[in-house]
C-alpha cells in the first residue's frame, strides 16, 4: 500500500487529486495539509511514502518544504504537483530531492504512472527535462575508417604509438593523428574513455 499526502492550499486541487486516487486498492490518500508547517508536523506523526507538494505554498515554497522532507524524513519521496513548467522550478525541485514533476493538468494515468515509477525508486515527469543519473540518449556511433579500426584494436590491446606505427608500417605522427581523430569523435578525453566505448559498443 502507498501512502500518499497531499501538500496544497487549493481545496480544488486536493479534492480533484483524492478523487483520481479513491479507486485505487494500492494507493491510500492519508493525509492533506495546507502549508509547508502543517505537513512536517503531519510527517512527524504519521507514516508517508509519498509527498505531492505544490510549489506556490502559503509559508515556505514547495522548493524549500521539498529539501526539508529530504533531509527530515529521508524515506519519503516527493513529487512535485505544479502549475509552472519553467525549467527553472523543475530544476530546483529536483535538485532538493523530488522524485517527480507534474503539473496539475496532468491525466490520472500519468498520476497513477508517477506514483509506480516514484514507489520504485526511479523518476518521473511529464516534461521534457533532464534528470540527474539518467543515462544520456543513445548517441549514433561515428563512422571510423578501415585505418582508424586497426589503430582503435591495437590501442585497446595496450600498444604504444610507435608500437603501432611499426606494425601498419606508418609513421608515429600518423598513429598520433588517427589516436587524436578518435579520441574527437567519440567525443572523449582519454584513451581510457575511449576503450570503455569501443567495449560497450562491441567495436573491439
Amino acid at each position: 500500500m502507498t501512502r500518499i499526502l497531499i501538500v496544497d492550499d487549493h481545496p480544488l486541487v486536493i479534492e480533484g487529486v483524492k478523487s483520481l486516487l479513491v479507486d485505487q486498492e494500492d494507493i491510500i490518500v492519508v493525509g492533506v495539509a495546507t502549508n509547508a508547517f502543517d505537513a512536517m508536523v503531519f510527517l512527524k506523526e504519521n507514516q508517508v511514502d509519498i509527498a505531492f507538494l505544490d510549489i506556490n505554498l502559503p509559508d515556505i515554497s514547495g522548493i524549500d518544504l521539498c529539501k526539508k522532507i529530504k533531509e527530515e524524513f529521508p524515506d519519503v519521496k516527493s513529487i512535485a504537483l505544479s502549475t509552472f513548467a519553467e525549467r527553472s522550478y523543475i530544476s530546483r525541485m529536483v535538485q532538493n530531492g523530488a522524485m517527480g514533476y507534474l503539473l496539475k493538468s496532468s491525466s490520472k494515468d500519468e498520476i497513477l504512472d508517477a506514483i509506480s515509477q516514484v514507489s520504485q525508486g526511479g523518476y518521473y515527469l511529464n516534461l521534457n527535462i533532464k534528470l540527474p543519473n539518467q543515462p544520456e540518449p543513445h548517441k549514433p556511433l561515428p563512422f571510423l575508417t578501415r585505418r582508424e579500426k586497426e589503430v582503435l584494436i591495437l590501442i585497446s590491446d595496450g600498444f604504444t604509438n610507435h608500437q603501432i606505427a611499426e606494425k601498419l608500417f606508418v609513421s608515429v605522427l600518423t598513429v598520433d593523428s588517427h589516436r587524436k581523430n578518435l579520441l574527437m569523435k567519440f567525443e572523449v578525453n582519454n584513451t581510457a574513455s575511449l576503450i570503455k566505448i569501443a567495449v560497450q559498443n562491441d567495436l573491439i
